[in-house]
């Protein structure tokens, strides 16, 4: 969608004025990944616009390939408003302009499939399954057991404003349990599904390889088999062919490892849009077969990066530069405080608090 943001802080009825840029949660996992020097495909549908010439676009410039986005001449592009608040504070606004918007019309019929399951790693979203009952069928197809599928990224992205009805949990649930890897806040989980702690969040999935569980500030830890994703790591560099590919819209303790990685200390900007990134680096340090501990780093500072700036996407860190960090002792990851600009810097100890 086209996001539109107010140029001060308040209330959306105050705001005088307000700055357009790009969001959705599919679109920038695609962009975050492909900053990282990925290959990646973003399958989609926007009306025959100007936004939709804004999205594709811009989510171009990041080296996505765009060129399986179809053009709806009888459906608008979506938009919607936002305030800059964390969306788990009162303060908080979104207003959405979807409906009828011609992503909300996305079928098994009219989405090239071929060019989806194309991909080493194939990234849902629970937002896309809440558009129309048509975008739910699109989502059981594409998480439907099936030989030779991508592995399956699913982030639950549970938005009570979008559901119709109750049953939004329930699909969200079911469509987690088809998934490979799950990422969800324990926020949302206690939202949706009633799960207070993340003993209940890995019982309650126990069909993925990987269930990832954001915390916040507090950090994320991973439960699932160390050596999920490995099989896609060879010839994960190469950029001939499909990488990656967004389309938008449990594991228990005792069954593989349980890894934690407290999050650095941040001087945050916004939050929105950190998630998704969080997301993004996760998955790239899967593609690149490094260690579960490793991964949820990655994710860090891609949120981090992303927690910086005003917006949905930010630049990354280079890769040099996140390996950097992502190789400190726990002693000294401990001690990263990263800041408005950090990525930027060329050397690890000229962004980050590490005395």
């Amino acid at each position: 969608m086209v996001t539109f943001l107010p140029t001060r802080p308040g209330r959306l009825a105050d705001a005088p004025a307000f700055d357009r840029t790009i969001g959705g949660a599919e679109s920038n996992v695609a962009c975050a990944l492909a900053a990282a020097g990925h290959s990646v495909r973003w399958v989609s549908r926007v009306g025959a616009d100007g936004f939709g010439d804004h999205l594709t676009e811009t989510i171009g410039s990041y080296g996505v390939d765009v060129t399986r986005v179809a053009r709806d001449p009888e459906r608008p592009t979506g938009v919607y408003f936002r305030t800059a608040a964390d969306r788990a504070t009162a303060e908080h606004e979104v207003a959405y302009y979807r409906a009828g918007s011609a992503a909300s019309a996305m079928t098994v019929d009219n989405v090239d499939l071929t060019a989806v399951r194309a991909a080493r790693v194939l990234h849902l979203s629970g937002i896309t399954a809440a558009l129309s009952g048509d975008c739910l069928e699109l989502m059981r197809e594409l998480t439907a057991p099936r030989p030779g599928r991508p592995l399956v990224s699913f982030d639950v992205n549970f938005r009570p404003a979008l559901w119709r009805d109750a049953d939004g949990p329930r699909v969200l649930l079911e469509l987690a349990r088809r998934a490979d890897i799950v990422f969800v806040g324990d926020d949302e989980a206690r939202e949706a599904w009633g799960l207070r702690d993340g003993r209940a969040v890995l019982d309650a999935l126990p069909g993925p390889g990987l269930v990832v569980v954001k915390q916040g500030p507090d950090g994320a830890f991973v439960a699932g088999d160390a050596t999920g994703g490995a099989e896609i790591a060879a010839g994960a560099e190469t950029a001939d062919g499909g990488e990656a590919t967004g389309v938008p819209g449990g594991t228990g303790e005792g069954g593989g490892t349980l890894t934690r990685v407290p999050a650095p200390r941040v001087d945050v900007v916004a939050h929105v849009g950190a998630g998704d990134a969080f997301a993004a680096g996760f998955l790239s340090a899967t593609l690149r077969g490094l260690p579960l501990r490793d991964r949820l780093r990655h994710g860090h500072l891609m949120a981090a990066a992303t927690l910086t700036v005003p917006g949905d996407l930010a630049a990354p860190p280079s890769r040099s530069h996140a390996d950097r960090l992502t190789a400190l002792d726990d002693d000294a990851w401990g001690r990263l405080r990263l800041g408005p600009g950090w990525t930027q810097a060329e050397r690890a100890d000229e962004e980050a608090d590490t005395p």
